[in-house]
């Protein structure tokens, strides 16, 4: 059975999809084979498929834009970009919990080395029928990985999310600070401060490579600092 690793966050907008393009791209420049799906997208949109963050995952995967390859990577897609449970109801659907966490678990027992699964919004957002990501992940039961953003206040919500995936027993098998934006201090600082709380587990710094459509080629190693490698 492959490996997995469940992307997460401690909030929306922060860069899991970048994190999980740049890994993808390093895992198979090291020889390593990967697949990685992303089952629930809200703010998908037709027009510029290639843009969204299914469009960005098969791009790092090299596969095409066909209908079936976004199908296979994320099955249920939502225009509105709101918490999934809103974005269907706004087009009269229902999440269905069971088989969003039946189709990840099945991805989990591909034949590749490393199977990265990209969550939703944060740690406790809304997937519908009262479940949250936390439930998610829970039912996955693969480690998980936790994205957060260098702003002010980005130490308490990375503590807070911490904990809560701790508190479903799932393995935190590491932290990326996503330093995007103008950062109130250098988030090397704040990887300490965190460390001095988190200790044991890795804790990598993404630098703000700006908003280019392939910017997360460009992403310094991070597999070495998260055990990956």
């Amino acid at each position: 059975m492959a490996q997995g690793l469940f992307i997460t966050s401690s909030g929306t907008e922060i860069g899991k999809t970048f994190v999980t393009a740049a890994l993808i791209h390093q895992l198979r420049a090291a020889d390593r084979s990967v697949s990685a799906v992303k089952p629930l997208l809200s703010g998908f949109g037709e027009a510029d498929v290639a843009g969204t963050d299914t469009g960005i995952i098969l791009n790092a995967l090299e596969r095409e834009l066909t209908p079936a390859n976004i199908d296979a990577v994320t099955p249920w897609r939502f225009e509105a970009a709101l918490s999934p449970d809103m974005a269907a109801e706004r087009e009269g659907r229902a999440i269905d919990f069971d088989a969003v966490t039946q189709f990840t678990q099945s991805a989990l027992k591909g034949p590749e080395d490393i199977v990265l699964i990209e969550g939703v919004g944060g740690v406790m957002a809304p997937v519908g029928a009262g479940h949250t990501v936390l439930d998610w992940m829970a039912a996955a039961g693969a480690p998980a990985l936790l994205v957060v953003g260098g702003y002010l206040g980005t130490i308490s919500h990375t503590l807070t999310a911490a904990k809560v995936i701790r508190s479903a027993g799932l393995d935190l098998k590491g932290i990326v600070i996503s330093a995007r934006g103008e950062l109130p201090v250098p988030p090397g600082e704040t990887a300490a401060a965190i460390a001095r709380f988190l200790r044991g587990v890795p804790i990598a710094i993404l630098p703000d490579l700006g908003e280019g459509p392939d910017a997360w080629r460009k992403a310094p190693d991070l597999l070495r600092p998260l055990s990956l490698d």
